[in-house]
């Protein structure tokens, strides 16, 4: 019989599965991407002044910015972890899966942080949630600061959404035809 979890091993990772931390941040951060990938959906298909698109895409700054913010905690978070954490796996496919994890990652930061760069240039005024000033809108438009996203904020955002689609085919993958582990890890289903 496998012995008892302690408190530390229920938060933290260990190599056989993810910890509560690592979990909640998985999950919260892939409730908000299905969020955000719902307004732009409904912004392309039902227009931008579809009911909808104004619910969900009308917070698409909150959100973002705060899925920035979980992505940087993450990050922190997987690197306290780094040697506990579950492995990729051996081979081409591990190599494969972790670089497909560290473009997402990347994308994660990158995407939010070129809106937040753009919309600090732009000087419109910005409080998050409502709560927090982040910008009056009293200076002036610093183009530097808005060209990058203006160029790639959106390209960059749908490449996640792809890398998110085969990140989740992947699962599916591990789970009925592979018939591993894997997605156990991040179910939090797998005995410590």
């Amino acid at each position: 019989m496998p012995p008892l979890p302690t408190a530390a091993s229920v938060w933290r990772d260990t190599p056989q599965r993810f910890g509560l931390i690592s979990r909640g941040l998985h999950w919260a951060m892939a409730l908000l991407l299905v969020w955000q990938f719902a307004g732009m959906v409904a912004k392309v298909t039902l227009g931008k002044d579809a009911a909808l698109t104004s619910v969900l895409a009308g917070a698409h700054a909150h959100v973002g910015l705060l899925l920035l913010v979980l992505a940087v905690l993450r990050c922190l978070w997987g690197w306290a972890n780094k040697g506990r954490r579950p492995r990729h796996g051996a081979g081409v496919m591990g190599a494969a899966a972790g670089l497909g994890h560290l473009a997402l990652y990347a994308l994660m930061l990158v995407v939010p942080f070129l809106a937040m760069l753009r919309m600090l240039g732009n000087n419109r005024p910005f409080n998050w949630f409502g709560v927090i000033p982040l910008n009056d809108g009293q200076g002036e438009k610093v183009e530097w600061m808005v060209a990058p996203a203006s160029a790639v904020h959106g390209l960059l955002g749908w490449v996640l959404l792809v890398l998110i689609i085969g990140h989740m085919l992947m699962v599916l993958v591990h789970r009925y035809l592979w018939k591993d582990d894997v997605a156990q890890r991040m179910l939090g289903r797998m005995q410590p």
